[in-house]
């Protein structure tokens, strides 16, 4: 008994120690490669294929952040994460607000999820809803504030979010919704590009349902008053 025990502690040391040294140098890694294909791209390709009523496409240009536009960031960050800049991959804040919301909202919840722990999500992690996944997250999510910059945070964000149907990505939903690079984008588009972020799969920037123009409404409204990657490094 007392054998079987030892080579079961071994094995798991062995696996938990493997686990460390493969996922730590992944995220180091894509600290300097792209991401070109994220699990929930492997998974959506599959409900593709089972779908009928869906097409099957799979759209995405990886492109540096200088090659997208100031205004998606901004959209994107007084969409999702107003507090970007200052939070070390979790805003405790807004987790503290959208528990108090959840008391008293049982039927509506309110998520506080942080472009860094979306992007932690997206890249390395299946989506779920389970606690052991919401443990990898934090996990995954503190590893990337602390091997990549904020920039480059945002620069993978942008580069793997889904935005429609086998749509990925700034530059792949710029080309396919507006016909124009990602470094063109209008205020307008990106506003409306950031509003659908919630349900891409469901919305559209460009035929909009009355959530959307009231999201994309708002969130041009409130843009100015949100620090951009660019202001926060120029101070």
């Amino acid at each position: 008994m007392n054998d079987v025990l030892k080579k079961i502690k071994t094995i798991a040391f062995k696996v938990v120690k493997w686990f460390f040294i493969v996922s730590i140098a992944s995220v180091i890694l894509f600290r300097f490669v792209p991401v070109f294909f994220t699990p929930l791209m492997a998974i959506r390709f599959v409900e593709q294929v089972f779908d009928s009523e869906r097409d099957i496409q799979f759209k995405k240009d990886w492109e540096p952040i200088s090659n997208i536009s100031p205004l998606l960031v901004k959209a994107v960050m007084t969409s999702e994460d107003q507090r970007f800049n200052e939070h070390f991959g979790l805003d405790m804040e807004a987790i503290q607000k959208a528990a108090e919301y959840n008391e008293k909202h049982q039927n509506k919840k309110r998520g506080a999820s942080t472009i860094s722990q979306q992007t932690a999500k997206n890249v390395f992690l299946f989506p779920s809803r389970t606690w052991l996944r919401k443990g990898f997250e934090v996990y995954f999510t503190f590893l990337i504030e602390i091997f990549w910059s904020k920039q480059r945070i945002m620069e993978v964000y942008l580069n793997v979010i889904e935005l429609g149907n086998g749509i990925y990505g700034a530059e792949a939903a710029s080309q396919y919704y507006f016909n124009k690079p990602a470094s063109k984008l209008s205020m307008q588009q990106a506003a409306s590009l950031a509003a659908i972020l919630p349900l891409p799969l469901k919305w559209s920037p460009v035929k909009p349902n009355a959530r959307v123009m009231k999201r994309t409404e708002w969130i041009k409204r409130y843009m100015p008053y949100v620090e951009g990657l660019e202001e926060k490094n120029n101070k």
